[in-house]
């Protein structure tokens, strides 16, 4: 199985999470945090439609832009690839600050926000599929909150793909305090 494959099988497997932990959820449920800093299982899923809302058009660009000639199907990692992966992955449990405007904390979501995760992860998918024509090596993915940076394609795809499953996990230890919680 190449990368793009297993990103999209991820992918799939995240939507499949998000569809039959969370969706059945109650609304009160959905929005419990187990303290007042912390997010709640929408708040977790609206931090990732925030992200795709820039990442999924601008990876679309990118591929729209990069897929004539010769494709390179190999993803390689640049510095500031390697750094933002390892930032990400679900693996790595030290917290980190989110930018301002990508923090939900306190936001007033409700279902439209799963329903919105799986669109967008539906356009993922495509992306990902679409992807197997381009040349994933070249820099073209402006990164959101420093424009100027850029990544690679296939450094970006592998990015939002881990963001997502670092956050679905957060989302899942969410749900365990608070079945944990009730149980008490």
């Amino acid at each position: 199985m190449n990368t793009l494959e297993s990103l999209a099988q991820t992918a799939r497997s995240l939507s499949q999470t998000v569809s039959t932990e969370f969706a059945p959820l109650d609304l009160s449920a959905l929005n419990f945090k187990a303290a007042p800093g912390s997010w709640s299982i929408l708040e977790c899923l609206e931090h990732l439609n925030r992200y795709s809302r820039y990442y999924n058009p601008a990876l679309a660009k990118a591929i729209e832009s990069n897929t004539a000639g010769a494709s390179m199907q190999r993803i390689s990692y640049s510095w500031l690839g390697k750094k933002s992966l390892e930032m990400v992955r679900p693996q790595n449990m030290k917290k980190h600050k989110t930018v301002k405007h990508m923090n939900p904390n306190n936001s007033n979501l409700g279902r439209g926000t799963i329903e919105e995760f799986l669109q967008h992860q539906t356009e993922l998918l495509h992306l990902l599929q679409r992807a197997g024509k381009a040349d994933l090596h070249k820099k073209a993915v402006p990164v959101e909150f420093f424009r100027l940076l850029k990544l690679r394609i296939g450094e970006a795809l592998e990015f939002v793909v881990l963001h997502e499953e670092r956050h679905v996990q957060q989302a899942l230890r969410v749900k365990a305090q608070l079945a944990k919680q009730a149980a008490a």
